[in-house]
């Protein structure tokens, strides 16, 4: 037998993020429980809109959204082995990093640690001015990474990641430069467990072209 005869090699299960976007909602906001639903029972499938309050970050930069993982473990050896005998994991974190280059609310409010309902501009100038305070409040959202892909019949897949209970840990605050740099703002969520869900963090995959591609992909549906 040879190789070209046990090989399973598919491009079209190839995805990349052609386009998305991340959308940010306060911790008192619903929880997301579907990216999808049909626009009429059994008719096409659509992309279901954010329930109420969350807000799309804008434009990012080109890295677009950035998530990254830790793990650790505790290791119990044993005599005569040269490998760990048990492992068990301790602790497990995702976190996800997104630069918003649009100067607004929201932006404003996550890098500087304030509550958006203590941003206003004067009636007179319109001028805004933010008092960093010296301990931010420790404030939870709800945050959405969402990644638009096509099948090859021009059919949207959506690759989403869901924090339900996410914290700021990490700022990259703007930096003033000319050139071909904008004044950006960015901010590192943390996955904590929420209540509501009982997760850290949800993975969610869908669209029309997702449908379109379960077979190919090994993936079987509901009864």
């Amino acid at each position: 037998m040879a190789y070209a005869d046990i090989e399973q090699r598919k491009n079209e299960l190839i995805r990349k993020a052609l386009g998305g976007g991340a959308f940010i909602a306060d911790i008192t906001a619903d929880v997301i429980t579907n990216l999808t639903k049909e626009t009429t029972p059994g008719g096409a499938i659509d992309l279901a809109a954010p329930p109420t309050g969350y807000e799309d970050a804008g434009w990012l930069t080109e890295e677009g959204m950035a998530f990254s993982g830790e793990t650790n473990q505790s290791d119990i050896t044993s005599f005569g082995s040269t490998t760990p005998t048990r492992t068990d994991i301790v602790s497990e974190t995702s976190t996800l990093t997104v630069v918003m280059q649009e100067t607004k609310l929201l932006s404003l409010s996550l890098i500087t640690g304030a509550a958006k309902s203590g941003i206003v501009a004067k009636a007179t100038t319109g001028e805004v001015r933010i008092d960093k305070p010296e301990r931010p409040s420790a404030r939870f959202y709800r945050v959405l990474a969402l990644a638009v892909d096509e099948d090859e019949t021009g059919a949207e897949i959506y690759i989403a990641r869901f924090l339900p209970r996410a914290k700021v840990t990490a700022k990259t605050p703007p930096n003033f430069a000319g050139g071909d740099q904008a004044i950006s703002y960015g901010v590192t969520f943390t996955g904590y467990k929420d209540s509501t869900t009982g997760a850290t963090e949800s993975w969610l995959f869908g669209g029309p072209g997702w449908k379109n591609m379960l077979a190919s992909m090994g993936i079987p549906s509901a009864p």
